[in-house]
């Protein structure tokens, strides 16, 4: 339980409200602690020497992290989902009708809970540190600000801002929370306590007097119903289009937020009301274990393994060199980013210097920040301080040679207990480490691209690698704040393993007269962010045929050949979207149009009807198919990591909980029995696997939950 503790004449008639969970970095809130809070509050109302009251946080860089999301988990039906919004209403309402001016005092994380809390206060004075920042991202638990926060932050921002930062769940910073009048002041975090209690004492004399920080059409446009249902409707229309209709919680959202800006007390029931719909929904259930499930992999399971990491090494400056260096040097780390080219080192440095002018832009950092930050890096064509560096990422071309020559060279200048990872998507680690000195340092860690974009970071381990090097990479990655899944070592690992069948696929209905737009919308409506095809050519149709070139043996041993039309399009120079020729044409305006030249590859123009049902069983079975092997070869450890690699790396709709959730969802036999008819149609590939096969036979799943 969070303990409050409450200091009095912080200044002469200022209480001071002070929130600090024990053993916890962050504050978070739970049910047990409102009655002590409401004692609290009884207390200090009647109190005559209490003017006014500021609520602060003793946590060195957090307000309030939200509500615990534990409790969550305990809520079986929409009743006891409605019951406990309608408690968390009571609890910030008390706090509303205090009769006292109160001012919320924010420094670092404030979320969720501890949004509404400030919501509920009079005034709220936020530091100017550029960490500190408000949100609301109940939306991506599949929830909905469940304790006023849908009711009072339109009224206090205006209704299209309060949508976008529900719906978005995005971290607004102080600068722009000041902006938009969610913080009434912005100060250095040193004066913060003084500034809020001065700002409490000024409250005494006389309410604050805001104006409305929306341009006037905005403004006209929010003043009445009419205008309130056109911003509904292209919220609607917005959320549709990027979500495709398969999360609820958005669309309630708005639907609390219309109603509550005609009638506030209809606002309030409605938001305790959907929130307990929401909070028993399927997919709210997915997304919480996503939740815990991230989390979770986000700690180190052997942290006292951990070598000393202060100096990182990284081989190869390209697109994703520069962009491991770009999440790395943030972290108090130096960088040593080492290139055959000055031109490749120079454009790295100047990816670098440009994201971090975006931060500064957006006033998550400052000036003064970018510039330490930058002094981190050390660009060279040399291998100047490997000797003292405790990792080294080798991020070359995917050429197993090419990797094996970086490896011995390295292997000649690091220190004994240096780890050597290797950036790579497919090739075996076990191959690149076949002539090594010290296989037992050697892993690979596969980034995703953009790296700075994408969460998630698979570390291959071989039957050789030291507990000590795992660690030590999981600590990097910690660092960089990736979530972290760990395999054994095969061709293509886990996450590219599962995706090359469904590629292959998609060009399989081409050749079979498919329409390209066709494919992509199904998978689309099944729920993954971009189509395959359209994901081949953001990869690179280069990159793809790559790939398929080293798994093409082993997906051959098993009597499943790739399409050979992949190269073929390569050859005839096809690259995607990097040269604005592939599947899709690319304009100037980054609009898009299917490149029908490219069918000549693919039996000619003219294109047949597939029905979408059938381009998304064959696509979404021969995936969740390859996943099931990877777990019964020993791949993957558990399930777990199955299903967060593929949401996270893949794109696997979030809402179906991954691979593995879905077929206990829709239940193995059901899968088996699906698959077994598209192998009679389609051949070897839909083979189910014989850990399916032995499921169904069991009525068992992969979850017990």
């Amino acid at each position: 339980m969070a303990i409050l503790e409450v200091q009095k004449n912080a200044q002469p008639g200022v209480a001071v409200l002070w929130l600090d969970e024990p053993g916890e970095k962050f504050n978070k809130l739970t049910l047990d602690m409102a009655p002590q809070f409401t004692s609290i509050l009884d207390e200090l109302e009647r109190d005559p020497d209490v003017k006014a009251l500021v609520i602060a946080s003793k946590k060195k860089d957090s307000f309030i992290a939200g509500a615990d999301v534990n409790q969550f988990l305990t809520i079986q039906t929409a009743n006891e989902g409605e019951t406990l919004s309608r408690q968390g209403n009571q609890m910030f309402d008390r706090l509303a009708q205090f009769k006292k001016p109160k001012v919320a005092a924010i420094h670092g994380v404030c979320m969720g809970g501890g949004t509404e809390m400030a919501l509920a206060c009079d005034a709220r004075i936020a530091s100017d540190w550029p960490k500190t920042f408000i949100a609301l991202p109940e939306v991506k638990l599949g929830l909905l600000p469940g304790a006023g926060g849908s009711q009072r932050l339109p009224r206090l921002v205006g209704m299209q801002n309060a949508l976008e930062m529900m719906l978005t769940g995005k971290n607004i910073y102080a600068k722009k929370a000041y902006k938009m009048g969610l913080v009434d002041a912005t100060i250095h975090p040193a004066a913060l306590l003084d500034a809020a209690c001065k700002l409490a004492l000024e409250l005494v004399q006389a309410p604050i007097q805001r104006k409305k920080k929306m341009p006037w059409i905005a403004r006209l446009l929010e003043s009445n119903g009419i205008g309130r249902w056109l911003i509904a409707r292209g919220a609607r229309k917005m959320v549709q289009k990027q979500s495709g209709g398969h999360y609820p919680a958005p669309f309630k959202i708005i639907e609390c937020v219309q109603i509550g800006l005609s009638n506030l007390e209809q606002g309030r029931a409605a938001e305790c009301k959907k929130f307990g719909e929401l909070s028993a929904h399927p997919v709210t259930r997915e997304l919480v274990r996503l939740f815990f499930n991230m989390n979770a992999h986000k700690k180190n399971p052997n942290p006292d393994l951990v070598k000393k990491l202060e100096k990182i090494g990284i081989l190869g400056a390209g697109f994703m060199g520069s962009g491991i260096a770009q999440v790395t040097a943030p972290k108090d780390l130096e960088v040593f980013l080492k290139d055959i080219k000055q031109e490749t080192l120079e454009q790295a440095e100047k990816i670098i210097w440009d994201d971090l002018q975006d931060q500064i832009k957006k006033s998550s950092i400052t000036p003064v920040e970018r510039d330490i930050i930058m002094s981190r890096v050390f660009t060279q064509t040399n291998y100047h301080a490997f000797d003292k560096i405790g990792l080294v990422i080798e991020a070359v071309f995917e050429d197993l040679g090419l990797k094996q020559r970086v490896l011995a060279e390295v292997e000649n200048v690091i220190q004994p207990e240096c780890v050597f990872a290797s950036n790579t998507s497919c090739i075996p680690i076990t191959e690149i480490a076949q002539n090594a000195k010290n296989p037992e340092r050697i892993l690979g860690m596969h980034y995703f691209s953009p790296v700075a974009a994408m969460p998630l970071l698979e570390i291959i381990v071989t039957k050789k690698t030291a507990d000590w090097a795992l660690s030590t990479a999981y600590e990097l990655g910690m660092k960089q704040g990736k979530t972290m899944i760990v395999v054994q070592d095969g061709p293509g690992f886990y996450t590219t393993r599962v995706l090359m069948p469904m590629m292959m696929e998609a060009l399989t209905l081409l050749e079979e007269g498919g329409e390209i737009r066709s494919i992509d919308q199904a998978m689309k409506k099944f729920g993954f962010p971009v189509g395959p095809v359209t994901l081949l050519d953001e990869v690179g149709i280069d990159v793809a045929a790559h790939i398929s070139k080293i798994m093409a043996d082993f997906f051959k041993s098993r009597g499943i050949i790739l399409s050979p039309m992949i190269a073929k399009v390569f050859g005839e120079g096809y690259w995607g979207r990097k040269n604005k020729k592939g599947f899709y044409t690319y304009g100037d305006k980054k609009k898009k149009e299917v490149n029908t030249s490219i069918y000549a590859f693919f039996g000619g123009p003219k294109r047949r009807n597939i029905p979408t049902i059938e381009i998304q069983n064959r696509l979404s079975l021969v995936m969740m198919n390859e996943a099931a092997l990877c777990l019964q070869e020993g791949i993957l450890e558990n399930p777990e990591d199955g299903d967060i690699g593929a949401i996270l790396g893949i794109g696997f709709p979030p809402f179906l909980g991954g691979p593995f959730r879905y077929i206990d969802a829709l239940g193995s036999a059901k899968v088996v029995a699906m698959m077994q008819e598209l192998e009679h149609k389609y051949g070897s590939k839909f083979i189910p696997a014989p850990i399916l096969v032995e499921m169904a036979k069991q009525n068992s799943h992969f979850y017990k939950d």
